[in-house]
């Protein structure tokens, strides 16, 4: 597009000039472009309208007599693209649409420059013009205004325009300084230099104006090419190389924009000996992502600025190495090669002063290897790092390493390891005391100390698969964060108050909008002054409302400051230290400083004395804020991070009773197991809890997994149960933790680990473990001992969050039969489904007598020893074995299935009341010691729930409406009970064989309650 753009401009006899020694190609194009522009720099051709001929180049590229234009005498100039680096070509390509913009008398030097400026801040112009010292805004404003300023013909025919005077010598003085400078192109700088040279139009007066010369620019060319030779069509990006692609941490840590670094000096100190080795003085930091290795890198540069190094590195710098930005934009074969080389180059220049710091030193490996020859950054790096011209610092992960690193030998023996471990969580603390004060800065808010403490605790139990010190850190930052936003934020008091107000003065031009249509009556224009009345009580409400908000915000605001000012001389204070400025350090220290802190000290004060319940804006960040953005970030309830899960968990075991019936000693166990994990008396490296059900089917072993899912999480929900029966196979293990690599559905992850990273505080339920293959178990060893699993793809999953809990029906039978012989030893030989079982055969947990009970346990543990391997057994923290279930247990689960009923009924406005004699019946009907508890759901769905949906449906019960259910058979209901609207009586009922329906029709809308009649149905 560009070349056809260029080819429209000029005139059709230029246009077969140009295209005569092109083919249709990308390539043709591109020498299309060259060849037009090439033209244009003839001074002979015109790029106008019209054409001169008399003194043109030859049209053909290379062709003999290029570039040495007839007349101009000289060395002449160049106009082959060949011989100019790509950023000098495109300055003339762009010269073209100058041209026609500004359709000058003849093109002369300020479209040259023009076209150089517009190159930007990344072109070479401004960079030298930067370094010469001039105001580069400035000479681009008096640019443009002396262009503006030239005449420029217009008409249908314009004149020919023509190279001027001062152009041709600008053209040849670049190509005479390309071959004094001993480079193979033409550059940016060759063309800077003679127009700064040349240029008697504009460049060189302005220069003079600015008490500047061409001489400065010649030494800023100079300072910015250092040896550099121009050997490639790119040479613009190894100019500077270092400063281009790499970041001076000795400079960021003297203008004090590095966090500083507590702790970690037993790594600084083995960094600083390593670095001091004659040969092989290159460390290498290998630790998990977030543990602080680019911080040691910055407290080592900390540490230079401060002094605090042997003399071998007093006065260094560190330089941070971009690799990935030195691979971006490198689209020819060897220029990558040619950026990292002029590095290296600045480096070794630097005779040992610079200290190289490479952050993912894995990404060398291959980096700018494009194949078919060409070697990448590592293969670049060894010999300087294998001779010790090369002092250079490494950081990158464990496994980065053993995957790119150790599998190259000779680039691993060129650097020394240093394990960065992550710190504990005192450390931590420590770490994060040291960065309070920068936080508090730049929030503008107080982090409270017990925020700290608990940053460092609740990150290390809760977040996982992070690592200290950096989970912690990002917990604090995003605590204060949120802070600030509720500190800017319209308060909530003012918020109510404007949405009250909008509602009013919504309604007071309501009530105009009809005055206007016609008088209002008495009772209208009292709600008018009414509401004229509450609208100028809010408005000053709101006015003093806002004065708070403001004056609080304000003093917040002055408090941020003040802080600034203090950080900010502070760091002046150091510098004047470090530059022996002693006047300036003790005016800070001894004045400036005390002064700012004692308003701050005032200032908090104050604020600290208004009561806090008064406060609309809060300033501090507390604990809760803290367990508020670990419940944002995992999903736990924060109630259960802070001190209200001490009671939750004293009540643990009651909680558990209320969903659990029957199993007293299984909820006791479960409650004390997760009371010891919780107290932090249990193994911190294995689950919460590991814990064995065993007991005959529907006894309450998943309905205790879901208790203690809802008391522990506050949710059913977190709760990843796995039917173990599905992984009878041996292969199904793949299916568990995931295919390993080359299998097919590796990428699907596995059905527990991936459930368990999505949810890692869960109650994890293998259900009917014992049809697991034998191998399907061995993967639960890891799990059970180490809290934590490794999946198909190398990832460690970690457990340490999850109470992990399996359930088994083996010897059930054992159990059924011993609660039997209790039941017949107690009820006098009556069979459990007889109604006239005796009294006290009724309870399961009280069936048993203590030798029975040991006996059973015995049974049911032999039976689970010949099931599984005792390397899984060994690792099972309590093995409990739930009881069958009685009479008396079955009639109270029939009360709590009928509560969720109740309360499903409840969004339709049905209450729904059963008798003693109806739950007997049902707990009768559903009872089943083999298959506890199920039957009596089925049983409360046939013999409840069909009958009330059938009274919904044909509309004997509506809303509002009251049903009573009482056991077939017993003669009349009798429920007294006053509402309004006078009597009720029956408005419906329905009979089943085993129980009655009764409704009553309850109130109409909008009528009171507490008044009425007695209601009296007639018998069923």
């Amino acid at each position: 597009m560009l070349a056809r753009g260029i080819l429209r401009r000029l005139p059709s006899a230029c246009r077969v000039r140009a295209l005569a020694p092109c083919h249709l190609s990308v390539r043709s194009l591109a020498a299309c472009t060259s060849t037009a522009v090439s033209i244009l720099v003839s001074p002979s051709v015109s790029v106008g309208h019209g054409i001169h001929t008399s003194r043109a180049f030859s049209s053909r590229p290379g062709g003999p007599g290029e570039g040495t234009p007839q007349g101009a005498g000289g060395e002449g100039f160049s106009a082959d693209p060949k011989d100019y680096t790509e950023r000098a070509w495109q300055a003339f390509v762009d010269l073209v649409g100058l041209v026609e913009q500004h359709r000058p008398v003849a093109v002369e030097t300020e479209l040259l420059l023009r076209a150089l400026l517009n190159q930007g801040s990344d072109g070479l112009a401004v960079r030298i013009f930067q370094k010469a010292g001039l105001d580069v805004p400035l000479l681009d404003a008096d640019l443009n205004a002396f262009i503006s300023h030239q005449p420029s013909q217009t008409g249908t025919r314009p004149e020919e325009r023509q190279m001027g005077s001062v152009m041709l010598n600008v053209l040849s003085r670049s190509k005479s300084l390309k071959t004094q400078m001993q480079d193979d192109f033409i550059s940016v700088e060759h063309v800077t230099l003679a127009l700064a040279e040349e240029d008697s139009r504009f460049l060189r007066p302005f220069l003079q104006r600015h008490n500047s010369s061409p001489e400065a620019v010649r030494e800023a060319v100079e300072a910015l090419r250092g040896t550099h030779k121009v050997k490639s069509r790119v040479p613009e990006q190894t100019y500077e190389a270092l400063q281009r692609y790499g970041k001076d941490l000795t400079e960021m840590a003297a203008a004090g924009k590095l966090d500083p670094v507590i702790g970690r000096d037993k790594e600084i100190r083995r960094i600083i000996q390593i670095l001091s080795r004659r040969t092989k003085n290159n460390p290498v930091l290998i630790g998990e992502a977030g543990v602080g290795k680019t911080a040691l890198a910055e407290g080592l540069a900390q540490r230079i600025v401060q002094g605090d190094v042997p003399d071998s590195l007093q006065g260094r710098k560190v330089i941070s190495l971009d690799v990935p930005g030195m691979v971006a934009g490198a689209k020819m074969r060897g220029e990558f090669e040619e950026r990292l080389k002029a590095v290296l180059k600045e480096v070794a220049d630097a005779a040992g002063q610079v200290v190289l710091f490479i952050d993912e030193l894995h990404t060398v490996v291959g980096a700018g290897s494009s194949g078919g020859g060409t070697m990448d950054a590592s293969n670049i790096l060894k010999p300087m790092l294998a001779r010790g011209e090369l002092r250079c610092i490494g950081a990158t992960t464990i496994d980065e390493y053993r995957k790119d690193v150790e599998s190259d030998k000779a680039l691993e023996r060129r650097f020394q390891q240093v394990l960065v471990e992550p710190p504990s969580v005192e450390a931590t603390l420590s770490i994060l005391r040291g960065l309070k004060e920068r936080y508090e800065v730049h929030h503008g808010v107080r982090i409270r100390d017990s925020a700290l403490v608990a940053a460092a605790h609740l990150s290390d139990r809760y977040i996982q698969g992070r690592f200290l010190p950096d989970k912690a850190i990002d917990l604090v930052d995003e605590a204060a964060a949120r802070l600030k936003i509720e500190v800017t934020s319209k308060p909530t008091e003012l918020d109510e108050v404007e949405r009250r107000l909008i509602q009013l003065e919504v309604e007071r031009e309501s009530i105009r909008h009809d005055a206007e249509k016609s008088p209002l009556e008495r009772n209208e224009q009292l709600r008018l002054d009414k509401v004229e009345r509450q609208i100028a009580n809010l408005q000053e409400e709101r006015r003093r409302v806002q004065a708070i908000w403001e004056e609080e915000r304000g003093s917040l605001g002055r408090i941020r400051e003040l802080k600034q000012q203090i950080d900010e001389a502070t760091l002046e204070q150091q510098q004047a230290e470090r530059g022996y400025d002693l006047t300036k350090a003790a005016q800070l220290k001894y004045a400036t400083i005390p002064q700012l802190r004692k308003e701050l000290e005032d200032r908090e004060h104050e604020q600290r004395g208004t009561a806090a319940g008064k406060r609309m804006l809060r300033d501090e960040v507390t604990q809760e804020d803290i367990a508020n953005v670990v419940s944002l970030w995992t999903g736990v309830p924060v109630a259960k991070l802070v001190e209200t899960e001490r009671l939750k968990l004293m009540g643990l075991a009651d909680d558990l009773s209320k969903s659990v019936v029957g199993q007293e000693e299984a909820v006791r166990v479960v409650a004390e197991t997760i009371q010891r994990a919780r107290a932090g008396l249990a193994d911190p490296n294995r689950p919460l809890g590991s814990l064995m059900f065993l007991g005959p089917t529907g006894v309450g072993k998943t309905q205790l997994c879901k208790a203690l899912a809802d008391a522990l999480f506050d949710s059913e929900d977190h709760i990843v149960r796995v039917d173990m029966s599905e992984y009878m196979e041996q292969h199904a293990v793949a299916r568990l933790i995931g295919a390993p690599p080359g299998y097919i559905g590796y990428d699907k992850g596995g059905q527990l680990t991936d459930a368990v990273r999505r949810s890692p505080y869960s109650v994890v339920l293998l259900d009917e473990i014992e049809k697991a293959h034998p191998d399907v178990t061995n993967v639960l060893l890891q799990l059970l001992d180490e809290g934590s699993l490794t999946d198909g793809k190398g990832t460690k999953v970690s457990f340490r969050n999850c109470v992990v809990i399996l359930t088994s029906n083996l010897g059930s039978d054992s159990i059924l039969e011993l609660s039997g012989m209790a039941g017949r030893e107690r009820g006098g030989g009556a069979d459990w489904d007889s109604e006239h079982s005796h009294p006290e055969a009724v309870h399961g947990d009280s069936l048993l007598s203590g030798q029975l009970r040991d006996a059973m346990k015995e049974q049911v543990m032999a039976a689970v020893k010949g099931a599984f391997r005792p390397e899984l057994l060994n690792r099972i923290d309590e093995y409990i074995v739930f009881n069958a279930l009685g009479i008396s247990e079955v009639e109270r689960i029939v009360r709590l299935e009928l509560t969720k009923l109740e309360e499903r009924l409840e969004e339709k406005r049905v209450t729904l009341t059963l008798s003693d004699s109806a739950a007997t019946r049902l707990s009768r009907l559903g009872f089943d010691p083999q298959f506890g508890a199920r039957p009596v759901k089925r049983t409360i769905q046939r013999e409840v729930a069909t009958p009330l949906a059938r009274m919904l449906l044909s509309g004997e019960v509506r809303e509002g409406d009251s049903v009573f259910v009482d056991a077939a058979g017993d003669g009349v209901v009798d429920r007294g009970g006053r509402r309004a609207g006078g009597p009720l009586g029956a408005a419906g009922s329905q009979m089943t064989e085993n129980l009655s329906f009764t409704a009553f029709r309850g109130t109409e809308e909008g009528e009171g309650e507490g008044e009425g009649e007695d209601k009296t149905p007639l018998p069923m």
